[in-house]
């Protein structure tokens, strides 16, 4: 009874899906797989040679209103790209993305990939790769058509520095991105399941390399430093000799410079001596006799 209970459990009915997914999608290839839910979109993004010598495939896609969650969900991706780059889910349209734990399995020419979306948006990544050996390029995806989905959108984007261009299906709106690049797109309509969709691209490119290098904007170079001079002995020398006949000019101009200084002062004070004689005027500085009250030259009283 307890393992009746526990195998009605919803974490037991999702493990049974995931065992029996695999097993369904090599049985079910190249028809639709079974069992998976519907989708209220799915959008099929191609970036040929982005960031490699390869097609980066995006799907994305939400599921149904009335999808009952988690949902078990299975896809195959071409054998050739040997399985996802990445799987992931968001609780939104446009959120932030989370990874999620997946299954794979060999099924003929394809690689299945299962797993159980917690919320109604996942979003799978897987590159394939692109003959680049010659200038003329194609690269063709088919979706296998393992979900049935009401609405149905196709975004190619242009590869840098490539020329004759072609899609099919025809993509009829033309934008650009923030980095530089176009972008085809177009809206499909509804598709069914077992019902596949290919997508070729085709175009001329003579640079190998990817979109991503060669729209990577140029690092400006910081103007180069000027050199600074190299001290040699010549120069130090001749700093040298400079230094000594800066030297040799003031010993010279010494004499000179005192004797300016001398005539800037005074006339009375030139003349006055430093040190008067015993009994001279201390006016003029002419000698006096002794007993002399005021000088006999200019009449200075005498102390």
């Amino acid at each position: 009874m307890g393992g009746l209970r526990a195998l009605a459990s919803p974490i037991a009915v999702v493990a049974l899906a995931l065992l029996l997914l695999p097993a369904s999608a090599a049985a079910q290839a190249p028809g639709a797989l079974k069992g998976n839910p519907r989708l209220a979109s799915l959008a099929i993004e191609i970036w040929p040679e982005y960031d490699r010598p390869a097609a980066l495939v995006i799907v994305r896609a939400a599921l149904a209103e009335g999808v009952k969650l988690p949902a078990a969900v299975a896809i195959r991706l071409p054998l050739a790209s040997g399985g996802p780059s990445a799987v992931a889910y968001s609780t939104t349209a446009d959120g932030n993305l989370l990874n999620l734990n997946y299954e794979r399995a060999p099924a003929g020419e394809f690689v299945a990939i299962t797993f159980v979306v917690p919320e109604r948006f996942f979003q799978i990544e897987f590159y394939e790769p692109i003959a680049t050996a010659l200038a003329a390029r194609s690269y063709r995806y088919a979706w296998p058509g393992d979900l049935a989905a009401d609405r149905v959108s196709v975004v190619v984007q242009e590869p840098a520095e490539a020329s004759a261009i072609s899609v099919e299906p025809s993509l009829e709106i033309f934008t650009t991105g923030r980095e530089g690049l176009r972008y085809r797109a177009t809206e499909l309509g509804a598709i069914e399941a077992g019902k596949p969709l290919p997508i070729v691209v085709r175009y001329t490119k003579l640079d190998g390399r990817p979109s991503a290098e060669l729209m990577k904007p140029k690092a400006v170079e910081p103007p180069a430093a000027a050199a600074a001079p190299a001290v040699s002995d010549t120069w130090f020398a001749g700093g040298v000799r400079a230094l000594r006949a800066v030297a040799w000019l003031a010993l010279a101009a010494a004499p000179l410079f005192f004797w300016w200084v001398w005539q800037r002062q005074s006339p009375a004070r030139r003349a006055r001596p430093t040190t008067l004689p015993h009994g001279a005027c201390t006016q003029c500085g002419k000698p006096q006799a002794r007993g002399n009250r005021f000088c006999g030259s200019c009449g200075t009283k005498l102390a």
